[in-house]
C-alpha cells in the first residue's frame, strides 16, 4: 500500500541523503548484504563512555629509555661504569692506604693479608694505586668528551646549518687535523708540557677529537634541515636561531650522543698509551697508565704488577664501548 505522505512518481533528489540504517536495512533474505549489515553493525562502538586504556604515544628519547631500560648490556655497562665513577669520587670508600706510601723492604712481593694484589717496584701498594688510578682516567675520559663533543657540536651543526664559505673551511680544517697521527702528535705536543696535572691531556685530546664530532653533527644537522618540519617553521617565519635551537638540534642530537659515549672509552684508553710512553700523566699522579709502563720492564718477575692496573683499564674501556653500543641500538631505529 503507498504512503500517503510520500508523493508518487520519480524519485526526488535528497540533499540529505537516506540516513545510514534506511541506506544498509537488511532484506530479511540472509543473503551477503544482510552478513554485510551485521559486519557493520558489530564494529559499531558500543553505548556508554569509553574508559579503555590508551597508550600514550612516546617520543624518541622515552621510546629509547624503554629499550635501554631492557637491555641487559645497557644495564651492566651502567653499573660497571656508576661503580667506576663513585671509586673515582671517593676511593677511601674501599681503599683506606695510601697510594704514594712505599716500602721498599716490600719491592714486588706477592699478595699477602691487607695487600691482596702485592706490592709494585717500588714497595707501594698496587689494590691503593689502582683504585686511585680510576680517578685520573675517568677524570680525563669525561672532561676530554665533554670538551671534544661541545666544541665539535657547535661547530660542526653551525657550518651545516648555515653551508656557505664557513662550511667549506670547517671541512678542510677538519682534513688537516684527521691527518695527523694522533700517539706521534701526542708525542710531539705533550713533551714541551711540564705540568704533572691531567689538562695538558684534556686540551691535547679534545684538540685532536673535535673533528670527529663536528663531522658527525654537520651531516645529522644537514640531514634535519631538511625536515618538512623545518621548511614549516621556516615558512611561518621562524628566525635561523628558533629553528636551530627548537626544530634541528633535538633531532640531530642523537648520533653525537652515540659518537661521544663510545669516544669515552677511546679517550681513557688514549690517555694510558701516552702515560706509557711517558708524555701523558706524570709522577706524582697515579694513574693506570704510569703503573703499566712501571710494571711492563718486570712483567716475568712480578706479573701482578700489571695484571691489575691492565686488567682494570680494559674493564673500564669495555664498559664504556658496551654503553655506546646499546646507546646507538637504542637511538637509531634501523637497527631495531
Amino acid at each position: 500500500m503507498p504512503d500517503p505522505e510520500r508523493p508518487e512518481g520519480p524519485a526526488m533528489y535528497d540533499p540529505v541523503g537516506p540516513r545510514p540504517r534506511e541506506a544498509v536495512s537488511p532484506t530479511g533474505q540472509g543473503g551477503p548484504m544482510d552478513l554485510a549489515v551485521e559486519g557493520g553493525e558489530s564494529l559499531e562502538r558500543p553505548p556508554g563512555p569509553d574508559t579503555g586504556p590508551r597508550e600514550k604515544a612516546r617520543s624518541l628519547w622515552s621510546d629509547a629509555w624503554h629499550q635501554l631500560r631492557r637491555n641487559p648490556v645497557f644495564v651492566i655497562s651502567s653499573l660497571m661504569i656508576l661503580f667506576l665513577v663513585v671509586i673515582a669520587i671517593w676511593p677511601q670508600l674501599i681503599a683506606s692506604g695510601d697510594p704514594l706510601y712505599c716500602q721498599l723492604s716490600k719491592s714486588q712481593q706477592g699478595p699477602e693479608p691487607g695487600h691482596p694484589f702485592g706490592y709494585d717496584t717500588q714497595g707501594c701498594d698496587v689494590y691503593t694505586r689502582t683504585v686511585y688510578g680510576a680517578r685520573a682516567s675517568i677524570t680525563v675520559g669525561i672532561c676530554a668528551t665533554l670538551g671534544a663533543a661541545l666544541l665539535g657540536s657547535a661547530l660542526g651543526g653551525l657550518a651545516g646549518f648555515f653551508g656557505s664559505w664557513g662550511d667549506a673551511v670547517l671541512s678542510r680544517v677538519a682534513d688537516i687535523f684527521f691527518g695527523i697521527p694522533v700517539v706521534l702528535g701526542g708525542l710531539v705536543f705533550l713533551s714541551v708540557v711540564t705540568s704533572t696535572t691531567v689538562w695538558p691531556v684534556v686540551g691535547f685530546i679534545v684538540l685532536l677529537g673535535w673533528p670527529q664530532i663536528a663531522r658527525i653533527a654537520r651531516g645529522s644537522v644537514i640531514t634535519a634541515k631538511q625536515n618538512d618540519y623545518v621548511q614549516a617553521a621556516r615558512a611561518l617565519g621562524a628566525g635561523n636561531g628558533r629553528m636551530l635551537l627548537r626544530h634541528v638540534a633535538p633531532n640531530a642530537v642523537a648520533p653525537v650522543i652515540v659518537v661521544a659515549t663510545i669516544a669515552l672509552g677511546t679517550y681513557i684508553a688514549l690517555e694510558a698509551t701516552l702515560s706509557f710512553l711517558g708524555v701523558g700523566l706524570r709522577p706524582p699522579t697515579v694513574s693506570w697508565g704510569i703503573d703499566i709502563s712501571n710494571a711492563a720492564s718486570q712483567i716475568r718477575n712480578a706479573p701482578h704488577m700489571l695484571l691489575w692496573p691492565a686488567g682494570a683499564l680494559s674493564l673500564t674501556v669495555l664498559a664504556f664501548i658496551m654503553l655506546g653500543d646499546a646507546v646507538r641500538d637504542a637511538l637509531d631505529p634501523k637497527l631495531r
